[in-house]
């Protein structure tokens, strides 16, 4: 996937404390901003993979594989 540039949006938000304390320890971030932006990369990261292992399916390089939860 092509990288795009980079556009940061204000963003007001409800959001569970206690899973983004959760997040913040375990992304090793500073701030919540860094620990909501990390978890987003890693949300995007894991489409992408799903992404890749798709086509490879498709083009026969790896053998069908059970559906996988993919959201959530």
């Amino acid at each position: 996937m092509a990288k795009r540039s980079r556009v940061m949006k204000r963003k007001n938000m409800l959001m569970d404390q206690r899973k983004l304390d959760i997040a913040k320890a375990a992304l090793g971030t500073d701030t919540e901003t860094a620990a909501v932006d990390a978890a987003l990369d890693l949300v995007v990261f894991r489409t992408e993979v799903f992404q890749a292992m798709d086509r490879l399916v498709a083009a026969g390089g790896l053998a069908s594989i059970e559906p996988v939860r993919r959201a959530g």
